[in-house]
């Protein structure tokens, strides 16, 4: 992609303002999950190996703008950065006005979301934190579809903008996949609705070879082709849609298999009784929580033999281990596969959490909605202004 990467700017004793996604859970003042942080940390350190002066911004949660609430301060996450880098990390409340920092030191930003005028990209505001730089990093995957001033706005504005190695590998991985991918190209797209990935599916049958549906989605095109499908969630009203996605990639020459089996239940409930069936053998009292063994193994024959594979979603409710079985078993073929693959959503992370195959997938997203947005062939505006100011004019 034509943009300006980070390790061609000369950091050396230039203040450097580094936009992370540092949005991270806290309960009770505890970071409950670091991923975020360990994934942001390279560029930090980087930056401060090469002598910048370095100032980390980032939002956290969704306080109301134009007060401190202690509640969404960046503290805890202060101290994560001073445990890593073995060396007090600063936090600085009041920043607009300036910083001062030394060559090689890092200081964390309060929570940009404290600022009137962050989230509707208000100019001014994206100047005053342009003008706290001589460099401006963008890193943060995860909020590069967000036109708000630290994430876009400031890029417009900056002396040198440029995108950090976290965001250049997210999108050299999803151009990889989705814009020159090695043949077969395997979707799985999974969720409880149509209706919120009909982008989704709407740009992917267009470029894939096989596309995978699962969960609720997977219903509504087992009911759109016919098949009964009890109390199992679905959506009625979308039938149609659903079909209309069918002929397109069967006009292409792509398929869009329906499960051979499913494992159904009378109840939604860990507990519930259960058992195997063929998809059309499905009770009107029962529903389907997760592909069968059957369709497990035609859906991992289908991974064996992909070159590329995007992966966005579980294939039944995994959570209960009763109805994990099927997202196990693709996550594992994923996992064994020598097809490129990328995987994103936090439930997907979830899943390959929970079933230990993370060191086995090709990479690993770090953004969710930002992720969705780039599968359904949209641009993120943080990228479409750093393509800008790379290629002014």
């Amino acid at each position: 992609m034509d943009f300006r990467r980070m390790q061609d700017v000369d950091l050396r004793d230039r203040r450097v303002l580094i936009r992370e996604d540092l949005n991270v859970p806290i309960k009770n003042g505890a970071i409950s999950s670091d991923t975020r942080l360990e994934a942001a940390w390279p560029t930090i350190a980087a930056a401060a190996a090469a002598g910048a002066r370095v100032m980390v911004a980032s939002h956290l949660g969704r306080p109301k703008e134009g007060a401190f609430d202690a509640s969404a301060s960046l503290a805890p996450v202060a101290a994560w950065l001073s445990a890593r880098a073995g060396r007090e990390i600063r936090l600085v409340r009041d920043w607009l006005g300036g910083v001062e920092v030394a060559s090689g030191e890092i200081v964390l930003l309060e929570n940009v979301r404290f600022n009137v005028g962050e989230e509707n990209d208000d100019p001014a505001l994206a100047q005053t934190m342009a003008a706290l730089c001589d460099v401006f990093v963008m890193d943060a995957f995860g909020t590069a579809h967000r036109a708000q001033a630290s994430t876009h706005g400031v890029i417009r504005y900056a002396r040198t903008a440029c995108a950090g190695p976290l965001l250049a590998a997210e999108l050299d991985a999803l151009s990889r996949a989705l814009l020159s991918p090695a043949r077969p190209l395997l979707a799985i797209v999974a969720g409880s609705k149509v209706s919120t990935k009909l982008e989704l599916l709407g740009n992917l049958v267009e470029r894939v070879d096989q596309l995978i549906v699962g969960g609720g989605i997977a219903n509504t095109f087992i009911a759109a082709a016919g098949y009964a499908v009890g109390k199992s969630l679905h959506e009625p009203n979308l039938l149609d849609q659903a079909r209309t996605i069918v002929a397109k990639a069967t006009a292409r020459g792509a398929s869009i298999p329906l499960p051979l089996d499913v494992v159904a239940a009378g109840a939604f409930a860990a507990d519930a009784a259960h058992r195997v069936c063929a998809i059309d053998a499905l009770e009107s009292d029962e529903m389907i929580l997760d592909i069968g063994p059957a369709t497990a193994a035609h859906y991992a024959s289908l991974v064996h033999g992909a070159g590329t594979v995007v992966w966005n979603g579980p294939v039944g409710v995994f959570e209960m281990d009763a109805f994990g079985a099927g997202t196990k078993a693709l996550a594992e073929a994923i996992a064994a596969s020598s097809a490129f693959s990328i995987a994103g959503g936090g439930d997907t992370l979830a899943a390959i959490e929970k079933y230990g195959v993370g060191d086995r997938i090709g990479y690993i997203s770090t953004g969710g909605g930002a992720f969705l947005e780039f599968l359904e062939g949209k641009e993120l505006p943080a990228v479409a202004a750093l393509k800008a100011v790379a290629s002014p004019g």
